[in-house]
């Protein structure tokens, strides 16, 4: 496990499943539609039970579909976390994703913070079904991180859970690049 620390917060690399970690919100990957049916979004509700999907369903029907880079947050459900914070990536191709990526993690941060939150766990977003290459996304998501905490943010803990060996080496090589 590496980490980091700056200033009162560590930012920590884990290898292993985001529903698994006791952090006061983990984020959901999701689409806009907060349709969680593959990849860590469906994880999370079948870990999390149905409350999940039924409180982002509201959420669409009373606000219309998430925008890209932006956050809303639903309770967690039976999992450890007391919050999933769901942020929508962009999926590549779509043009500008760096600033939409940089966006959805700042959001989410930012949302936690609202919350009164002092740790959170992210996934790899965009990586998946999105195609987003994770060394671009390592590049994204760890210098929206040291812009939030550099600048101030109140988080204590930030974690970068990665699900694979390879995802985690690119996060890895990228931390000590960055911090």
């Amino acid at each position: 496990m590496s980490y980091v620390k700056i200033g009162g917060c560590t930012v920590r690399l884990v290898k292993g499943d985001i529903t698994k970690l006791r952090v006061d919100a983990i984020v959901n990957a999701a689409n806009c539609w907060l349709r969680h049916g593959g990849g860590v979004a469906a994880a999370i509700v079948r870990a999390g039970g149905n409350i999940i999907q039924e409180e982002s369903s509201r959420i669409v029907e009373q606000r219309g579909p998430v925008k890209v880079g932006e956050a809303v947050y639903t309770t967690a459900g039976s999992l450890e976390a007391k919050y999933v914070i769901h942020t929508v990536g962009p999926r590549m191709g779509e043009g500008d994703e760096e600033e939409k990526l940089r966006n959805a993690t700042l959001n989410s941060l930012k949302l936690a913070e609202q919350l009164g939150l002092s740790s959170i766990a992210f996934p790899a977003i965009s990586t998946g079904v999105f195609g987003y290459p994770k060394d671009m996304c390592a590049q994204v998501m760890l210098g929206a991180i040291k812009e939030y905490v550099s600048s101030g943010g109140k988080m204590r803990e930030i974690i970068l859970c990665l699900y694979d060996d390879e995802t985690y080496r690119i996060f890895e090589e990228t931390l000590w690049k960055k911090f």
